[in-house]
């Protein structure tokens, strides 16, 4: 036990007793870089390619950056729905960052909002990709599913793994 640094009696391991605080930057490393790669790369039979980001969407060539923020409020009418869960899971994604950096902070996440916000964001993207693929000429790989879902995976598990060591 280890004393906080007002001297009262903590449960907090140190860094010496455990590999909680060196897992925490990891975690929300990991958080953080799920959200700056694509989640969905759309490719045309026209060879063109659209990469779909948490923040917008960029299409290579010709250069052209679309943010989320132009997209919803310039773009949206008529929009088929399965595009219209992009924001859905972009506000999954803001819950599972926000559960993280409060574990980060202050020591006080419960992982599994976390684990349950990226999983339902990598369910969006799902849904996107299928929607996307459906029209003709048109493919997405949803990479963003593959990729939330295994920090999640990777955060649930490594927390747990942890717990058990700490309770021994």
């Amino acid at each position: 036990m280890t004393s906080d640094h007002e001297g009262r009696p903590s449960s907090r391991p140190t860094s010496s007793s455990s590999s909680l605080t060196g897992t925490r930057p990891t975690r929300l490393a990991l958080l953080l870089v799920v959200g700056v790669v694509p989640w969905s790369v759309q490719t045309f039979s026209t060879g063109s390619t659209t990469l779909l980001f948490a923040w917008g969407l960029l299409t290579p060539s010709p250069l052209s950056l679309t943010t989320v923020f132009d997209f919803f409020f310039r773009y949206t009418a008529g929009l088929p729905d399965y595009i219209l869960v992009w924001p859905v899971g972009i506000a999954c994604y803001v819950v599972a960052v926000g559960s993280g950096l409060s574990g980060y902070l202050f020591g006080r996440e419960d992982v599994r909002i976390t684990a349950a916000g990226l999983v339902l964001a990598g369910v969006t993207q799902l849904e996107l990709a299928r929607g996307f693929s459906v029209q003709p000429g048109r493919t997405a790989w949803p990479l963003g599913t593959v990729l939330l879902w295994a920090v999640a995976g990777y955060i649930y598990w490594s927390t747990r793994a942890e717990s058990s060591e700490s309770s021994r």
